[in-house]
This record gives C-alpha cells, structure tokens and sequence, in this order.
C-alpha cells in the first residue's frame, strides 16, 4: 500500500468492477445501516461484550473504520510489552556470536542462524546466555555426522581436538555416537539422522539438563550442573568438517515446545496478536456476503468466496492489508500465522484444486500488497514450508510430508507466485530440491515401519561363495508365508510413498509449465535457466564436497524430474503427431557444438571445446553450416588462459585466497535449507569476511556461449527460419521434429545430473542390503552351530543364543529399512527411470557418430552415463529387479555392446579417462554370459574390428585391460581353466560375489574364430603383437621375481618389519598379470599353432624360442625345491592371496600340452627341440609338475607322505580332467626320451670352441652374418634384437640384411 493509516486512501493499483452488468448491483446501493453492520461484524469489539441491537451501536462508516481498526490491535499491546523477562543476559535477538564466540573455521549464514563446519573441529556459541529459570532452543540437523550440542560457560576454551562437552563447564549431546559428554562420556540417547531436529533443555533451578529428538524426550543428561553468582550458560556446538546445522532460539515458533521452558528470544508477542486478529478479520470476509437485495448480511462458506470487483469488501480488505502486510513480512508471523492458516484450509482433503481459497488470498496479496511486501512474504512462506518439509518426523502415512506439500503445490498454482518464486527464491535463495528428496527413516520404530510392515523376511539359502540361491522350490512354507506377507508390506509402504512422490512430480509440472504467458516469460523458461544455472554451480565445485548439492537429493529430483518431462514429451506429441514419443527421446547432436547450450568447460570427447572449434572449424562450416569467426577463436584461446586468473585472487578478498578458495559456495546453498551469502569464520586467519563477490551475477559474456541468465523462449524454441537450440542440423540428422526444444535441453540435464552424483549415491546405498546379506549368513551360521553344540556344554550354547538373538534383532531393522529404500531408490519405477535414461544415452551416442568428426565435440559424460547405467541397472536394482523384465532389453545390451566395442579404441576420443572408462567397461561386459553374447551379436564387420583393436601391439597403450578382454574370451578353454575361484581361496569368504572376476567361465568361441582368422592372415600383426605379448610377460615376471625377493628378505629380518600395503597389492598385480599373459599365450597357441611352429612364416622361429625361454624361465622359478616362491607362498600375507603354485603352473601346462602333445609330429619336434635347445632348460621342472621332481632327482629316500607337501597336477582332479592328465604325462614321457637323445647326441659330437659361440647369448653357434657391417651372431639373438632395434649389437651401424654364416672347413 502506497499508506499505511487509518484513512481509505487506496493504493496507485486500479480497483475496478468486474464488468459493466455487475455496476446496478453493487454499486452505490450498500446503505449507512448495512455498511455499519457489516463493518461490525467483519470487525467485532474484543474488550466488551456486543451490543445485542444495532440501534444501541454508533454506526461504523469507512470514515472511521481506520481509527476503530487502530484501537481493535492496540488492545493488549500494553500488557505484552509490561512483560520482564529475568534470568536472560545478552541481545533480544540471539544469534550464533560470529565475532569472538567461536573456535576453527566455520561459513555461518547471514542471519547468524545456519553453520557447517570447515575444519577439523569448529565450535561456536550463541550471543546469549542464561542464569535463571527454564529455557529451550531448537537445532535442526542438516547432516548426521559428527557435532557435540548443548551449552557451555564463558570460561570454557575450545579449540581443533576438544568441543563443547569436552570441558568442565560445559555439557553436550552426541547423536552420532549416541553419547552425552562433559569431560568424560557415557551412552544416551539415540542416533539422529539428516532432518531431525533437537531440542536442548536446561533447568537452572534445578540445576538439570536434557535433550528432546524430535519431540521425544532423551531423559536427563546432566544433573547437578554448576549454578550460582557468575554461571551463565550459551548455547554452543562443535562440529567437524563439512557438518551442518540451523538453530532456532525463537526467531521462528519452535517446533517442539516443552512446556514450562520458554525460547531464549521472545516471540513478537504484540505482532503475533495483530497478525491473528487481522487473519481473523480476512476470515470474516470471507465467511460474509452482503445481500443489497434483502439488506441483510448472509453467511456462507469461505471456499466459495470471490472478490466480483464489489467496492464494499475492496475497500474493507485494503483497510486490513494496510496493516496485515507489514506483518507478513516477518518470519515468525509468517510461520505462525499465515502458514498455519493456508495449512487449514487444506485440512479437509481432496485434491487441491477442490480449495480456490488460497488462489484468491495470493490473488488478494498481489492486489493489495506492495510488490516488496508479497516478495518477501512469499520468500519467507517457502523457506518456512520447506524446512516444515524437511525437518519433519517420518510417520507411516507420511501425513506431515504430504500436507506440506499440498500447500506447495496450491501455491506455485498460482501464476505471480509460481513465476516471482521460480525467478528468485526457489533456486536462489532455497536449497528447493529438497522439496523432492524423501528421507529414509534410521529409527525403524519411531517411523512406524513395524506397523507397516509386521512381518520380516531376509534370504536363508546360500550357495558356498555366500550368494544368495533362493529358489521357490528350496522354501518351506513357512518361509515362503513369510516372504509373502513381507512384500505384501512392502506394497503398502510403496503404495504411501506414491504419493508423496505424485505431489512432487506435479510440483515440477507446474514449474515446467510453457502455457503460462499472460504475465511474461513462461514458467519453463524461467526453470530452465534455474536448473542451467544449478547443474553448473555443482560440476564446477566437484573437488568442494560442502558446496555441492548432497547426493541423496539429486536422485529423488532426477526421478521426479523424468516422469514430468516424460509427461510433457508424451503432451506434446499428442498435440503434433509427427513429433517422437519419449520412448524414443534422445538429444541431437546440434546441442552439442552449436554454442546454445553451455556445458560448463566440461570435457568433450575430443579435448577442450576451444580447441575443437579451431581444428574442426571447416567441418563445423561445411557439415553443420556454422561459421567459427577467427576473431572469436582468438578471444576463446585468451578466454582459457585468463580463467584461473578470472576466478582467482583478482576478485576475491585477500584472506579468501590464503583459505584456498574456500568463500566459493554457490548462491543456492547454505547449511539447512538456505542459500543466502555465507560469512566466513576463521580464528587462523580473519574474524570475519564481508562482503563476497556473490555467485550470482553474471560473469563477462563469454563469445562461446550464451549467458544462462539472458536466455529467453526465442533463443530456446526457435522462429521464423531460427531453429533455437537446434541450430546447425548436419546431413545426417533427420528433419523431423523430435520435440519441444526446452525438453531436449532438460534431459541433457538431467544426463550431466546423473553424472554428477546419483550413479555414486546409487552405489551407497547397496549397502543396506549387503549388510542385511551378511547379518543373514551370519545368523545362518550361528543356528547351524547351535544345532551342532553338544547340550552339556551350556555356557557355549547361552553365547550363541545371545548372537542369534542379536542377528535377528538387527536383521528385523535392516529388512524394514531396506523395503524402505527399495520403495524409495530401488523399486521398478525408479529401475525404468534409469533404463530409459540409458537408451537416452544410446540413442544419442549413436546419432552424434552419425556425423563423423564432429562426434568429438560429444561430452564426456554420455558415455559415462550409458556405462554407470547399465552397471546401475546389472548391478544396484537386482534381486528385486530383474533387467530380464526391461523391454527391448536384449535390444539395448547389444546396442551399447556395439558402441563399446567401436568406440574403446576410436581415435576421436582423446580423453585417457574415458578411454580406460571405455576399455573397463568391455572388459567387464565380456565377463557375464548375457553381456557377452550381446557383444556376439553386433555386427561382423564391428566385432572384426574390436578383435583388430584387441591385438594391437602392447606397447605405447594401455594393455591390462586389453589382455584381460581377451583372457575372458577364452576362460573356460583353456588347460584347467574351468574354475570360478581358485582352489586354495575356495574356502574364503570373497569380497564381492558380483565381481566380474567371480563370474562363471563363458568363452566364445566366435570372437576366438576371429581372433584365429586375423593372426592367420596379418603375420606381420601377428608377430608383432605376439612379440609385445613376450616382452611384457617377461616384464610382469620379472617384476614379480624382483617384489618376492624384497618381501622375503623383509620377513626374515629379526626386527619386527611391516611389509607396504601397496608393495604387496603391486606384487600380487605382477602375479596375476603375468599368467593372464600366459593364458593369451595359451590361446594364441592353440588357435592358431602354426604361428609358432610353421618356420616358413617370419619370426615363427624366434618366437617359438622366446616363448621357450620364457616358459623355461618361469617353471625353474616356481618349481625349483625350497626356494623364493615357495617360502613367500607359505607366508600367506594378506594382500597376496592371489599368488600360489597352480595358476601359474596350470598356464604354462597348457601352452607346453598344446605345442608338444596337441599339434602334428613336426611342430612337436621342432618345439621340443627348441625347448630342450634352452639352456635353462630342466627336465625335473616338467616333473615336478606331477609331484615326482624330489623322487627322480634325488637319490635319498624319500620322506614319509606327511612330510610331502609338492605341488601335484594329480591333486587337483576337480579342476584337471583325466584326459588333461594324461596328456601331461605323455608330455613328459616324451620330453623325457627326447632329453636322453638329446645328451647322448651332444656327447658323441664335438665341442664347440669358445670362439664359434654367439657372443651375445654364448649359448650357440654363429650362424647370422649382419650387412653391411658383417658382425656375427646366433639367429635367435639377431632376430630377436631386429624386432625392435634395427642398429648392430657392436658398432651401432643400420643393418640392411642378414645372411647365413657358417664357418669355413679350413678353420
């Protein structure tokens, strides 16, 4: 109101009637008698009784209507402010002392009122303290984790390591350990979680303390507490980093009042008072008609009251606003009052478009109210609903949270409120993504889950890895009334979630609304901006976890907001039927490099964005008609080396700097539910820091990009010949509209939120259901053993019915908690959610490889997100929920198989991360049998590729996962390669049953075609990537060797030594290298033999004697008696439990059985002679391989069988056939009589000289001249080296042939 008095001076804004016909009727036609009476009625007298006629009353006009409202609120403001209040040191208004009363590094919010920790251990007190009476506050817990709260003295001296509790005089609640402390602790209480609130109690009368958890009484902590002369006590907290939480000293109506203690500060006792007389005044209207006809006053129901333009009731609520809207400025009135009143109207159920009334009191508020007064009304109306929202108690209706959200809805119906919100509080002001989130309950019983839920269930059958193998057919029938009495539970709980998720998805309807254009810019473009602006606050803090938007709630907005999207995808092809259905959605590649979308200098495929523009400057112009002007490739490369600079020192204060940045926190975050500007406390290095370059505005235009905040509908949509956010459609992108551009944008959105944090909050809660697996083994355990106890030993059985009783007890919570998560996070729905945003992924992946180089300018993320996906969806969702159920499942496995296997090795990605992402993700894919048979199903011409990409030479390249790939393509083929696990870890507990590692052998026989049919065809591919093979095998062994012999050596020192975690991870890695190396070899031997053993072939020879040198190598090293191997082995250090004598062996068994027993006569020949050429070459190696080394190469008696611990293939009969037996042992009878003829041969023949040796290996003849140098050496040594080195050995010339030398008879 343009004035504020008694007068009916009315504001600039026009009061008209509704329409010209309404005129006669209401206008000019209300008399004095029926004026008065109405006035009268509207505004009755509270100090005297009413007049029982209106002749005794003086009449009431408009003229003196302001003076009689004057004297109706000054009655009782006399009484309120004769109130003292004793007992109370210290301001009205209290606040968090952010001058001297704290401790550590805090960012405390500008109302003094909200803080998070930023070091080790913060604490900080209230500005005021108390000696007499009985008083409250309330915290509201806005993170779970470690914070000591409660009260403490003036003396008391904090500091990084001792808080609040950790002092004589001063006396704290912990709820995260669920103890209380005052110099020492002891349990009490209970746990708290995100969203509860605590209330903190202290009778200095009775000298007591104690605590509330959201209104339920904890008991007396403390009693016997100091008081006296010179005792006050403040309110205080510690808190460690990154906890956060809001007090309430009585700024706002307290939540949970206890009654006979009273708020620290007083509530506005006198406003209130007007507030509610005032509210009750609106009632009165609302509740009266005025009958001009009849000349009487007729009651009706409020909820079909409307204004009709009548000047008599105008003008008696512009007469009540003039007072009513300064109060509502103030958030205690706000909270108290208003809220209270709006939450009324909804009581009585029903939709809320059943209640018009709350649309009609905001149309009212915009009308009659000045635009700052409705602002900061509405403002304050949602911070209030929103921490209502969050901070209130789980119940098994989930009443307070449905209630809550009603209001929400009612009021962002209304379009002013919706737009002015959206615009500047919901985003910038709120943290409004919590009014999505729905917390998950950590006390079972206070949440009502047992009522839902009365019967508990959790699997009973395990297989002997611990995996849950629950059939129908292996039920009882009473655990099978138990399962189904559980998920009939279950339903009902998901059946009340429902709801509450309905209600937030029709929130974000109302906020995605396009039709709204009366009053500006629609409601979807203002969101969209919001949302642009949100996403970019939290990808551009990732390494600040505080100032990131907490995990939990972006994956309850991500659901909500697919399912409003979806609804609008689906609206929108109705209305234009050549559009797409949702079902197909994907975003086109034109988002991508056309400059309407920013992505935050997020990487792309191909590198940074500047510098694709320069490269692909002539594809973007002639594929996508896009001009990238020289000048603005300029400013974009300037743009990128002035960016620290930008967001550095120059624009932030000194001190933030020497905090490491510490001030930037984005302009929607603060510690409960704010985002206002944060001051930053630190006792290290400044008081206090203000003002701070806020994040809000704009940073200079940057010519790569628009601005976010001054994008409009035109920029987005599109018109006349601009095409919006689609500009620059290549050839080979369809012409046919997908739908409304604004959605396209917010599903690339809602791709980068998925990217950002869900997939890993998505990850974190597995947990509950991995502990609720492992209680159920663990109680199946202890019944098995109470089962076994002998009944005379009691004392045993008494300890094992206490753990069976506990494990019950724990399972019976978690099995309730988990039906809760998996209603909320893993339940079908959510499941489909995450599968369709998959085949988003897809299908875009799949348009943007359509345009060839310009695929590069693709962010990272989407295939991020295709990968996480899918592993969410294998991995997350299961038992509940099966991916066999998602339609065109089979479909989209071999789709993504198919960009996996293109794109691991696609030279337009550039990125190391993404390429390992990449490479990860297929080695994983080909380790389960459906995953794998989706990689058999692409098409030929791709899986020949992959397989060309696969064999690539080792070297300068990733090779690990390439080597794992192929190892997994050939497990179960391989010489006693069938095992899941390997037989001495059988009988320990694995890590994670699900690991790829851990999965059932499932070869292909396909992809070892292919393999087979390149490394035939390509012999120069084949040598070099068999001789890359060889080098790295030799390199993984030796490594291993090197690592033993340091752990070794560490064990037998007399001191107490401690061998390096990490030395013994990097050991064991070397291990488990080395004989998946083995094993490729093992594959590339037995398909394709003539690599090895066809000498016609070049290298063929060489190789063969390599890969005899090396396999010599590695049996003299295991199988030698006693030695290094042996006694590390024994040693069983944790961390090497990899490492053991039948991996390894078992490896270089099968590649000896394939190129001595499985091949022709002549291959055998040639390989066994190479083999025994070796001079490391030891027959009692192959023997030892049966367990007979010690008996033939020994002529003492052999020990007694207990003493006899060599290693045997013969042991291991569940994992070596009988016919894999046999074939060792006609291995070794014929290497046996090929070694005897080999001696006797070389003893009747004639020694070589020294001099007719190699002088490189000394190990053979000469037989190679080198041109033009006409240095000599053996064949095996020349055309090893030429493999990779064409100098000579000697004189460092280029050697351009080498011929045969054979030494001339005269010498």
């Amino acid at each position: 109101m343009s004035s504020k008095g008694g007068g009916t001076t009315l504001s600039h804004r026009s009061y008209r009637l509704a329409s010209d016909t309404d005129m006669p009727k209401v206008a000019g036609i209300v008399n004095e008698k029926l004026l008065s009476d109405y006035l009268n009625h509207i505004f009755p007298s509270t100090s005297k009784p009413q007049q029982p006629a209106a002749a005794f009353r003086k009449p009431l006009t408009f003229l003196d209507l302001g003076d009689h409202l004057d004297r109706l609120l000054a009655e009782g403001e006399a009484a309120e402010e004769s109130k003292d209040v004793d007992g109370r040191l210290g301001p009205p208004t209290v606040v968090l002392d952010h001058t001297s009363g704290f401790e550590g590094l805090l960012l405390v919010d500008d109302d003094l009122l909200g803080v998070i920790g930023h070091s080790n251990f913060s604490s900080i007190r209230a500005t005021t303290c108390v000696f007499k009476g009985k008083w409250s506050y309330e915290v509201l817990i806005s993170s779970q984790g470690l914070m000591q709260i409660g009260w403490c003295t003036l003396n008391c001296r904090f500091n990084q390591e001792e808080g609040v509790g950790d002092t004589e005089d001063s006396y704290a609640y912990d709820g995260n350990r669920v103890r209380k402390w005052n110099v020492t602790t002891t349990n009490y209480g209970k746990s708290w979680a995100a969203g509860d609130i605590v209330t903190c109690l202290i009778d200095l009368d009775e000298g007591t303390i104690s605590f509330c958890l959201n209104g339920q009484s904890l008991g007396t902590a403390f009693s016997s507490i100091k008081i006296g002369p010179g005792l006050a006590y403040f309110p205080a907290i510690s808190l460690s980093f990154k906890e956060s939480v809001a007090f309430n000293f009585g700024s706002r109506p307290l939540r949970y009042p206890v009654e006979g203690y009273q708020p620290l500060q007083d509530p506005p006792s006198a406003d209130l008072l007007k507030a509610e007389r005032l509210l009750g005044y609106i009632k009165n209207v609302f509740t009266t008609k005025i009958d001009t006809q009849e000349g009487k006053l007729l009651v009706k129901d409020s909820a079909a009251w409307e204004l009709q333009g009548e000047p008599t009731v105008l003008v008696t609520l512009a007469h009540i606003f003039n007072h009513f809207a300064p109060l509502m400025c103030k958030v205690y009135l706000v909270e108290g009052v208003l809220m209270r009143f709006l939450l009324s109207i909804l009581e009585g159920g029903g939709s809320v478009d059943e209640h018009p009334l709350i649309q009609k009191l905001l149309d009212l508020m915009w009308l009659l109210m000045e635009d700052y007064e409705v602002n900061e009304c509405l403002k304050q109306l949602m911070m209030s609903l929103l921490r209502a929202y969050r901070f209130s108690p789980i119940i098994p209706d989930l009443g307070f949270q449905i209630h809550y959200l009603r209001l929400t809805t009612a009021i962002l119906r209304h379009e002013n409120s919706r737009k002015y919100l959206l615009s500047n509080v919901l985003f910038d002001v709120l943290r409004s993504v919590v009014f999505f989130y729905i917390k998950t309950p950590l006390q079972v019983k206070e949440a009502g889950l047992e009522e839902l839920i009365p019967t508990t269930w959790w699997p009973s059958h395990f297989d002997k890895e611990g995996r849950d193998e629950r059939e129908a057919r292996e039920e009882s029938p009473e655990e099978r009334l138990r399962r189904r009495a559980y998920e009939r539970g279950c339903q009902r709980l998901k059946k009340r979630i429902e709801v509450v998720e309905e209600l937030q998805v029709q929130i974000l309807k109302l906020l995605l609304n396009n039709k709204d254009k009366g009053t500006g810019e629609a409601s979807r473009y203002i969101f969209l901006n919001k949302f642009r602006k949100f996403l970019q606050e939290n990808a551009s803090n990732r390494g600040n976890p505080t100032v990131l938007c907490p995990p939990e709630y972006m994956v309850c907005f991500l659901h909500r907001l697919i399912a409003a999207v979806r609804f609008y995808w689906e609206e929108s092809k109705r209305k234009s039927s050549g559009m797409l259905g949702s079902e197909e959605a994907y975003v086109p590649p034109q988002l991508f490099y056309n400059g309407k979308v920013d992505y935050f200098d997020l990487q792309r495929l191909g590198g940074l964005l500047s510098h694709l523009k320069k490269t692909l400057k002539d594809d973007l112009a002639t594929k996508a008609n896009i001009i990238i002007d020289p000048s603005e490739i300029q400013a974009m490369s300037m743009d990128d080396l002035d960016e620290d600079e930008e967001n550095g020192t120059v624009q932030r204060p000194a001190g933030a700097t020497a905090m490491g940045g510490a001030l930037a926190r984005p302009s929607w975050l603060s510690s409960p539910t704010l985002g206002r500007a944060n001051r930053f406390l630190s006792t290290a290095a400044v008081s206090l820091m203000s003002p701070r370059r806020p994040l809000g505005t704009p940073e200079r235009m940057k010519v790569r990009t628009l601005s976010v905040e001054q994008r409009t509908e035109e920029d987005i949509e599109g018109s006349h010949g601009n095409d919006g956010l689609l500009q620059g459609r290549p050839p080979e992108e369809s012409d046919q509209p997908i739908t409304e551009k604004s959605l396209l944008e917010i599903v690339d959105g809602i791709v980068m939120m998925y990217n950002l944090s869900v997939h890993q909050q998505l990850g974190k809660m597995v947990v509950v259901s991995d502990d609720v697996h492992e209680y159920a083994v663990a109680l199946k355990d202890t019944e098995e053993k109470i089962a076994r106890c002998p009944k005379q030993r009691e004392d045993i059985l008494e300890e094992l019915m206490k753990s069976q009783k506990v494990f019950a007890e724990k399972l019976n919570h978690l099995s309730r908690r988990l039906a809760w998560i998996n209603a909320t996070i893993y339940s079908k729905d959510k499941m489909l959610d995450i599968y369709w945003l998959l085949r988003v992924c897809i299908r875009s992946i799949e348009h943007m490889d359509r345009t060839g180089s310009l695929f590069a300018f693709t962010p990272e993320f989407y295939l991020n997100v295709a990968m996480n996906s899918y592993s969410a969806l294998k991995n997350y969702f299961s038992p509940s929920n099966s991916m066999d159920e998602l339609p065109g499942y089979e479909e989209t496995l071999t789709q993504l198989a198919a960009i996996l296997a293109k794109h691991f090795a696609d030279p337009r990605i550039v990125g190391t991360d993404i390429k390992d992402s990449l490479m990860q993700a297929l080695a994983s894919y080909v380790c389960y049998h459906q995953s794998l048979r989706a990689v058999e199903r692409i098409p030929e011409e791709q899986r020949v590729a992959m397989m060309k990409n696969l064999l690539a030479p080792y070297e300068q390249r990733p090779w690990a996962q390439t080597n794992w790939i192929l190892v997994r393509l050939w497990r179960g083929c391989g010489f006693g390669y069938r095992y899941t696990r390997l037989p001495h870890l059988l009988k320990t507990k694995p890590e994670d049953a699900n690991l790829p590692s851990l999965q059932k052998p499932c070869p292909s026989i396909l992809l070892q075609k292919h393999m087979a049919d390149l490394l035939s065809r390509d012999k120069e591919m084949a040598a070099s990537f068999l001789n890359s093979v060889l080098n790295q095998l030799n390199w993984a062994f030796s490594e291993f060797i090197g690592m033993i012999q340091e752990i070794q050596q560490a064990a037998e020192r007399p001191e107490r030594n401690f061998v390096d975690t990490r030395q013994l991870k990097v050991c064991a890695t070397c291990f488990d290298l080395s004989v998946s190396l083995l094993r490729v070899l093992e594959m590339t031997v037995t398909l394709v033999p003539e690599i090895f053993l066809d000498w016609t072939r070049p290298s063929a020879e060489l190789l063969l004697r390599r890969l005899a040198q090396l396999l010599n190598q590695v049996l003299n090293r295991v199988t030698a008696e006693r030695n290094l191997f042996d006694r590390v082995v024994n040693l069983r250090l944790p961390g090497l439990e990899s490492v053991d004598h039948y991996p390894i062996l078992v490896a270089v068994t099968g590649i000896l059985v394939r190129i001595l027993v499985d091949c022709e006569m002549q291959g055998a020949a040639r390989a066994s002679a190479v083999l025994l050429s070796d001079p490391c070459f030891q027959l009692h190696s192959i023997q030892h391989l049966l367990g007979e080394s010690e008996l033939l190469s020994s002529f003492r008696a052999p020990p007694p069988p207990a003493e006899r611990k060599h290693f045997s293939l013969h042991t291991y009969t569940d994992y070596i056939s009988p016919e894999e037996q046999q074939k060792v042992e006609r291995m070794l009878s014929f290497l046996t009589k090929e070694s005897k003829e080999a001696a006797a041969s070389a003893a009747v023949s004639a020694p070589t000289s020294e001099e007719d040796l190699c002088p490189i290996c000394y190990a053979h003849p000469i037989s190679a001249i080198f041109k033009p140098c006409s240095h000599k050496s053996c064949k095996a040594c020349i055309n090893q080296h030429l493999m990779n080195n064409k100098e000579c050995f000697f004189c460092k010339a280029t050697i351009t042939g080498v011929d045969d030398y054979s030494k001339p008879p005269s010498s």
